[in-house]
């Protein structure tokens, strides 16, 4: 969908049936699936059955005039569909091949399936996340958008080399690695002789105070990212004798004595309204933030200043509210309309077909044999 938004034109090849995440609700709008809606945008839909012959030898067409193909289909099924990585290359190479899956094409499991769950519990994720030791998944699908984000990077960087000398390339995204990036910090610090993390409910493993704060009516989040900020916040509260003391003067020292810092700063907001608190550590530019619920989010004035919610107009959905693109080109228009929303099953296909030359008489053949499925045929 990066990809796309960024004006590519890209083809979502489905099984005859849809993609498995168009019945992920609800909610539905007019039966389309919330969940599908937001991660489609800017697609055009063509149904195949992959497992045929006929099938193959379309997307085969198709492959002739694509610059990319990117593929989520377990490595050990791969060769079993006739699209081996080996083989791709040899018949397409100048195509940039890029591969999904929950642990990558190589390793002892790379045939195993993945899921968001799965990549948050294997990289550690889930151990450092939660409160009371309990271990908890972060609850959005983190593994599957850091993965698409990772690959649109990857994918255009091989899309440059593709341009200056006309090879292709092999980009491999697993899951688990797209975790393992986001817990760089942590491993990083347990190989250099931190003890192994728990659950610490939200609290950050190095920075001292760096974690959720309850004042009297919410909580809200206070970032004390270095000394200066220490000492202002310290100043703020009125708690002059603990931001002069020595022994606390460097983040290493507030760490070592986070209970009684943590201690605290918890005793002077507890009396505080988050308002009057927020007010507090912006006017001595601390950063903190209120804990916002989704309902807040959607109406915060820098999101909406930002546009980063947008309408989007779907032929069955209706008006459909989505989270745009995260990010802002000069060239992108005002209303950051998407170039084509979501699309209906198969929405495309006939039109798809006619590019790679084949008439109204061969589709429907292809119709007929099971081999793509079409609206209306």
């Amino acid at each position: 969908m990066y990809l796309a938004d960024m004006g590519a034109d890209v083809i979502k090849i489905e099984p005859l049936r849809g993609d498995d995440a168009r019945g992920w609700g609800p909610p539905f709008l007019n039966g389309e699936a919330a969940w599908f809606l937001s991660v489609n945008r800017n697609k055009r839909s063509l149904c195949l059955d992959l497992r045929s012959e006929t099938g193959r030898d379309v997307l085969f067409q198709l492959l002739e005039t694509a610059d990319v193909f990117i593929e989520n289909i377990n490595p050990v099924k791969l060769g079993k569909h006739g699209l081996g990585i080996e083989s791709l290359r040899e018949r397409f190479p100048k195509l940039v091949i890029c591969a999904f899956s929950g642990f990558g094409l190589t390793g002892p499991d790379a045939g195993l399936p993945g899921y968001d769950l799965i990549a948050q519990a294997r990289s550690g994720m889930m151990s450092v996340t939660g409160a009371d030791g309990i271990p908890q998944r972060v609850s959005t699908a983190l593994s599957d958008v850091a993965a698409g984000t990772v690959a649109a990077f990857a994918v255009a960087a091989a899309l440059v080399r593709q341009q200056q000398n006309g090879e292709g390339e092999v980009v491999d995204v697993a899951l688990l690695e797209a975790d393992l990036a986001f817990m760089s910090p942590r491993i990083a610090s347990f190989l250099a002789g931190e003890p192994e993390p728990k659950p610490c409910a939200g609290q950050d493993s190095v920075v001292a105070i760096y974690q959720r704060m309850q004042t009297a009516d919410r909580p809200i989040v206070i970032a004390i990212g270095n000394d200066g900020h220490w000492r202002r916040s310290c100043a703020a509260l009125g708690l002059h004798e603990l931001g002069e003391r020595e022994d606390l003067a460097t983040n290493a020292d507030r760490r070592a004595n986070r209970d009684e810092v943590v201690g605290a700063f918890q005793e002077s907001l507890a009396s505080m309204s988050s308002a009057d608190a927020l007010k507090l550590f912006e006017e001595v530019g601390v950063p903190c933030a209120p804990i916002n619920f989704l309902s807040e989010v959607v109406t915060d004035p820098q999101v909406e200043a930002r546009g980063a919610i947008v309408d989007y107009q779907h032929p069955v959905a209706g008006v459909f509210r989505g989270v745009g693109a995260p990010w802002r080109l000069s060239s992108d228009p005002q209303d950051r309309q998407a170039r084509i929303p979501a699309p209906t099953r198969g929405q495309h296909g006939r039109e798809i077909l006619a590019e790679i030359g084949l008439d109204d008489d061969e589709i429907t053949r292809l119709a007929k044999k099971e081999a793509v499925w079409v609206p209306g045929l």
